[in-house]
C-alpha cells in the first residue's frame, strides 16, 4: 500500500489542510474499511477503480469518479472494487465554504459529484486530473481550478475563532462557554457554524475529542481503555464508549487493531 500526503501552496493553506494519494493492488478478498469523522470535507478523484459505499440500510452504492464528500456525522464503510488509486484534497474544517455552490449542510454524509457542484467546469476538472501522471501535476491542476473558483466569501471570523478555541481545548469546552466567549447567543452561533462547517460546534467538539482518543490508540499511548477515557476527559468509561461507538460503529476494543490501522489513513493522522 502506498499512502502519501502533500502540503498545499501557502496561499491556499488557510483553506486546504493537505493532499493525499492512496494506491493499492486489487485484493483477492476486498476488505471493508471504516472511515471515521474528522471534521474535514474532501474532494476525491478515483483514478483507479471505484469504491462501494455502504448506506445505513446496508445497501451499497458506487461512489462517483470524482466528488466532494460532505461532513461525516457517522462512520462511513467503504470497499474497493478493484485497484485503488485515489487522489484527495482535504480541506480545513471551514475550508470548502468559499467554493460551495450548494449549502454545506446539505452535503453531510454525501458524495456530491463535481459535475453537480460545478457543472461543465467540474467535468473538465475531473478529466484534467485523471490525465495527470504525477501527484504534483494533480495538485497544480486542482490549485489552479480552486484559485479561479475562489470568490469573495470570507470565512466568518466568529467561526474561525470558535474553531480555534475548540482545537485549543481539545474539544473539551461546553457550547455555552463558546457562546459566552464569542458574545453571541448559542442559537446564532450554531447557525453560523453549521452553514460554514456543516457541523454544529458540539458535533465538531465531539469529533476533535474522538480524534485525540484515536491518535492515542494509534500511537499506543495508553495503558487501558479506562485510562484512555480519563486521558481524553470523558465523564466516565460508559460515556467514552457510547461516543466512540457513535463515531466508529464499534467499541474501542473492537476497533483497536486492523480497523485502526486502515482508518488512520483517512481520518487525518498527518
Amino acid at each position: 500500500m502506498n499512502y502519501q500526503t502533500f502540503e498545499p501552496d501557502p496561499e491556499l493553506a488557510s483553506l486546504i489542510k493537505c493532499y493525499w494519494i492512496l494506491e493499492n493492488p486489487k485484493e483477492n478478498i476486498p476488505q471493508q474499511q471504516t472511515i471515521v469523522p474528522d471534521g474535514c470535507m474532501e474532494m476525491i478523484f478515483h483514478y483507479g477503480d471505484l469504491y462501494k459505499q455502504y448506506m445505513s440500510d446496508d445497501q451499497a452504492v458506487v461512489q462517483p469518479r470524482s466528488c466532494v464528500f460532505g461532513q461525516l456525522t457517522q462512520p462511513l464503510v467503504i470497499e474497493p472494487t478493484g485497484i485503488t488509486g485515489i487522489f484527495s484534497v482535504r480541506f480545513q474544517y471551514e475550508g470548502f465554504v468559499p467554493f460551495a455552490t450548494i449549502p454545506i449542510k446539505e452535503m453531510d454524509d454525501k458524495a456530491v459529484s463535481l459535475d453537480q457542484l460545478f457543472g461543465e467546469d467540474g467535468i473538465q476538472l475531473e478529466k484534467e486530473v485523471l490525465e495527470c501522471r504525477t501527484a504534483e501535476e494533480k495538485i497544480k491542476t486542482v490549485e489552479d481550478f480552486l484559485r479561479k473558483k475562489l470568490d469573495d466569501k470570507a470565512i466568518d471570523r466568529v467561526v474561525q475563532s470558535t474553531i480555534d478555541t475548540i482545537l485549543t481545548a481539545g474539544g473539551q469546552i461546553p457550547i455555552n462557554e463558546l457562546s459566552r466567549q464569542t458574545n453571541i447567543n448559542r442559537r446564532q452561533l450554531e447557525r453560523k457554524f453549521s452553514s460554514a462547517v456543516g457541523l454544529s460546534p458540539k458535533q465538531l467538539s465531539k469529533t476533535i475529542r474522538l480524534q485525540a482518543a484515536l491518535k492515542l490508540l494509534l500511537n499506543n499511548e495508553f495503558t487501558s481503555f479506562t485510562d484512555l477515557a480519563h486521558e481524553t476527559a470523558y465523564y466516565d468509561q460508559a460515556h467514552f464508549i457510547k461516543d466512540f461507538k457513535d463515531f466508529t460503529g464499534l467499541t474501542p476494543k473492537e476497533f483497536y487493531g486492523e480497523n485502526l490501522k486502515m482508518s488512520s489513513l483517512f481520518y487525518g493522522s498527518d
